[in-house]
């Protein structure tokens, strides 16, 4: 084929699926050219400032705004007996107690009136008419607090005698998860050849999005409508759970959302600032604005992880895994988040299996309630934490019996012929190739050749280890969501949908996969998620699903459009529309030369072209999908190599080597951009990243001058390849791939480390492996050594 005489096919080869398109939006977001939510200028907007509680545990005696509201430009001061009409901020995953009973969901305002129960939580906020104005009467409005003792790690708050922080929650448990037969397991640990118990901590981490949180509010009084402008990861969903602590319907209220400077789960779901601008802009008549600063963000965000355990695995004199088994305690801060309990519960359930043959699993998990900020999803919510559990217990089984640790994975991993399989999770893996993978992850990254590097390492008195980590995730569930094209009146494609673009960069392969199907030019397509206005349905964007969910949609909605092109071009073209085929952008008489393109086709229709009475006036299409078959399972195996200062402490990733199963791959470069942000933030949490509370519950990391996030300098060169397995349970064959870096690295970078520091004699180290934490687990060893 001569590819300068088709440039249809020309235009496929370089922006059909499998190509290496660059991200639509980078061009406009280096000039400086995006809109955030503060970017936003609307006239006569207000500012307004949180007044937050500087104490982790006490009772609210007196608020007094008097002398704020004196001060110049305020506008309005508001506390909790302003809010009163408005329903609570809500926990979304209707969890039950191991005894069948509801989770016990105690109720959080948008501003309390009664008690505060971390330092952070919004007590009041002002309006004023410049932000500075706001901030001098913040500091004006006088708080009276009574002081109770506090506690703050899960294990502690779950102990009888405990300081009790909600009335609903008797022992601050929200729940009390169990998964599996305890009795089976137990008989299968019974009779075990050899047992595995680690104790675990999954490190606390604060999200520290590039963008911090903000919103601005209006009210149209002549409509009796609300309008939000936030950060989200979906527009549909945010604005039917903020219309519910409204007490609106949700067409009253109208969700916006600009660029977005990340979230990794933190911005998915309503927080109190959200319900204060809407309320001011109510009462005043006017926008009001509120945009957080960094030392505010450190305290009112949710966090991200934070799980204190015990992990089990128990095996048969050959090593062959006989059961699994978690007993967990989830950290839920405060209050319970938008979907708080999941990550420590059901996701373990679904991902601590990975890619092995698991005949039993069972979880335990207490949830409760501290006085710390409010935990919720981050990244993986759970999925590189079940990984990251059974990859630690799998490296300390095969130390414990003396087996191969690769050895030991094969000999469980399921093979290509297993499958399909049913897991004990519940789970149905369709695809994979798990030993075919491992083995190309092996070879990707010369394991062969380690033991000369490690010789290298030690000349220089460094010591190098080499950590292995497979990971399998299940991605989120399907769910309904849009698949809309609109053909634009200045011949533009607009895709519309309701996953939400915070970084990913969706515009690309989405474009991609409707260049294909639909043959439209890639750069005549746009893309639209952001206003739920223009939304039938929207599943938004987490869990590793946009590809699946907007992409099958997309395609549903694609066959619509030709369906209805074949009727309109069949009159066209003086043709029954039986006799009409579509292929590479163009509707054709079957058999003859005869045809018309699909974007001459709209500029047709767009000029007025008439058509008979019952046949389709427009090509476009608002379509509603049901989603994918199933969730998906992608996996993959990352191969990390560490070089450990004895003498320091200090800790570098020094080579990192990923093969992955993806499934069909849309865009191999916005996927290997998904893996290094992945990768670099496990590594951050490995290696970093501390959150720290004192005693009494203030936060002692709450700026980057305590907080370690990782830079250039801390990030290697990651090496990414695809292995791909395409999955039977969506159209394109995809699996989800943006939370799978945080899984593979958090699995391979602590087992690196345990292997280096294997030499010391240390079996186990918790994250993160800080270099204080690593020379001080040295000298502890060097010392029981030597007695």
């Amino acid at each position: 084929m001569n590819l300068q005489n088709d440039p249809q096919s020309f235009a496929l080869m370089k922006f059909g699926i499998g190509q290496p398109v660059p991200r639509s939006e980078d061009p406009m977001l280096v000039r400086g050219e995006g809109c955030y939510t503060d970017d936003v200028k609307l006239a006569g907007e207000a500012y307004a400032v949180m007044v937050r509680s500087r104490v982790p545990h006490g009772i609210i005696k007196r608020i007094d705004t008097s002398a704020a509201r004196k001060m110049p430009g305020v506008l309005g001061v508001y506390t909790g007996a302003d809010l009163v009409g408005y329903g609570p901020l809500k926990c979304i995953v209707p969890f039950k107690n191991r005894d069948g009973t509801p989770m016990r969901q105690p109720p959080r305002p948008a501003l309390p009136s009664d008690k505060v129960r971390f330092v952070g939580d919004p007590i009041a906020f002002v309006v004023a008419e410049t932000l500075l104005q706001a901030k001098d009467a913040a500091e004006a409005v006088e708080v009276e607090i009574e002081s109770l003792p506090a506690v703050i790690r899960p294990q502690e708050a779950a102990r009888p005698g405990a300081p009790l922080i909600h009335d609903e929650a008797p022992g601050n448990v929200a729940l009390d998860y169990h998964y599996g037969d305890s009795e089976q397991v137990t008989a299968a640990f019974a009779k075990a050849a050899h047992i595995t118990r680690l104790e675990l901590v999954n490190s606390r981490v604060v999200v520290n999005t590039m963008e911090p949180r903000a919103a601005i509010g209006v009210y149209d009084a002549a409509s009796g409508r609300f309008t939000l402008h936030a950060p989200s990861q979906g527009v549909f969903g945010l604005r039917s759970h903020m219309a519910d602590i409204l007490k609106v319907e949700p067409k009253q209220l109208r969700m916006l959302t600009g660029h977005v400077g990340g979230s990794f789960g933190m911005k998915s779901g309503p927080f109190p600032e959200y319900i204060c601008v809407l309320h001011a802009a109510r009462a005043l008549g006017r926008p009001v604005k509120w945009t957080d600063e960094r030392s505010g963000s450190f305290i009112s965000d949710s966090h991200g992880r934070d799980h204190e355990l015990t992990a089990e695995l128990a095996l048969d004199a050959d090593g062959t895994f006989l059961a699994v088994r978690i007993t967990n305690f989830g950290n839920m801060g405060g209050y319970l988040s938008h979907v708080a309990p999941m990550p420590s519960t059901l996701n373990i359930v679904k991902n601590v299996q990975n890619v092995y043959r698991t005949p039993l699993i069972e979880v335990s998990t207490k949830c409760v309630f501290t006085n710390t900020s409010h935990v919720s999803a981050y990244r993986g919510a759970g999925r590189p934490e079940g990984n990251y559990y059974m990859e630690r217990l799998v490296d300390a089984a095969a130390a414990e019996m003396g087996i191969d640790r690769l050895a030991l994975r094969r000999r469980n991993q399921i093979k290509p012929r297993e499958i399909p399989i049913k897991m004990a999770s519940g789970s149905n893996y369709d695809s994979g190739d798990f030993p075919g993978l491992l083995k190309h992850a092996l070879e990707a990254a010369d394991v062969k050749g380690f033991a000369r590097r490690k010789r290298e390492s030690r000349k220089r008195g460094k010591a190098r280890g080499l950590g292995v980590g497979s990971f399998l995730e299940v991605t989120a569930p399907p769910s309904k969501e849009m698949g809309g094209i609109r053909f634009e009146a200045d011949g533009a494609v607009t895709i519309i949908t309701g996953t939400l673009d915070y970084g990913q960069g969706h515009a690309a392969p989405f474009a991609q996969v409707l260049s294909e199907k639909l043959g439209v030019p890639f750069e005549r397509i746009r893309l639209l998620q952001a206003d739920s206005d223009e939304l039938l349905a929207g599943g938004g964007t987490g869990g590793s699903k946009s590809i699946m969910h907007s992409g099958t949609a997309i395609v549903e909605a694609s066959a619509k459009v030709i369906e209805q092109g074949k009727q309109i071009a069949s009159h066209v073209l003086e043709a029954s529309a039986a006799d009409i085929e579509f292929a590479q952008g163009r509707f054709v008489i079957a058999g003859t030369d005869r045809a018309i393109g699909i974007m001459e086709l709209a500029e047709r229709l767009r000029a007025g072209l008439k058509l008979p009475e019952g046949m389709p006036s427009t090509l476009d299409v608002r379509h509603v999908s049901d989603g994918p078959g199933a969730s998906t399972y992608p996996n993959g195996c990352h191969v990390c190599e560490v070089e450990l200062d004895p003498d320091t402490g200090v800790i570098e990733v020094v080579k990192y080597v990923s093969v992955n199963d993806f499934g069909t791959v849309i865009n191999p470069l916005i996927v290997e951009g998904q893996l290094h942000g992945g990768v670099i933030q496990g590594i951050g949490q490995a290696l970093m990243e501390m959150t720290v509370y004192d005693g009494d519950g203030q936060l002692l990391t709450g700026s980057f001058m305590d907080y370690a996030l990782p830079r250039a300098g801390d990030s290697p060169e990651v090496a990414v390849v695809n292995h791909p397995v395409p999955t039977k349970t969506n159209v394109l064959g995809v699996k989800g791939c943006g939370e799978a870096g945080c899984a593979g690295s958090l699995t391979a970078v602590m087992n690196a480390i345990v292997n280096a520091l294997s030499e010391f004699g240390i079996r186990h180290m918790d994250m993160p492996a800080t270099p204080y934490r690593v020379w001080r687990a040295i000298q502890d060893a060097r010392a029981a050594h030597a007695a």
